[in-house]
């Protein structure tokens, strides 16, 4: 499957939250979407509150239709309470790479 859309959100979450911020990660409903080709969680080896996630998509509309279902805003409902501050994206396409876990 080919990646033409993605991106890189940095996410604080409040003192201590950032644990909880990454199970919610983990769970999203992006995870089984089909057109979902990357979506990887990371966390700050030095700040553990501080929270990455890439993803990549086949499509920006794919992303975006994605993004307006209730199972995605429920998502951003649960994350919201347990960020410090805006979350940072910069856009970018993943071009390959490994990921095994």
């Amino acid at each position: 499957m080919t990646v033409t859309h993605g991106f890189h959100a940095t996410m604080t979450a409040r003192p201590g939250k950032g644990g909880e911020l990454v199970e919610i990660l983990l769970d999203a409903p992006s995870l089984p979407n089909q057109d979902c080709v990357v979506f990887l969680v990371s966390r700050s080896a030095s700040n553990p509150d501080v929270v990455s996630v890439t993803e990549g998509w086949t499509s920006q509309r794919a992303h975006g239709a994605f993004f307006a279902t209730e199972q995605a805003q429920a998502l951003v409902a649960k994350l919201r309470p347990l960020l410090a501050d805006e979350s940072r994206y910069v856009d970018e396409v993943p071009v390959g790479g490994k990921a095994t876990f």
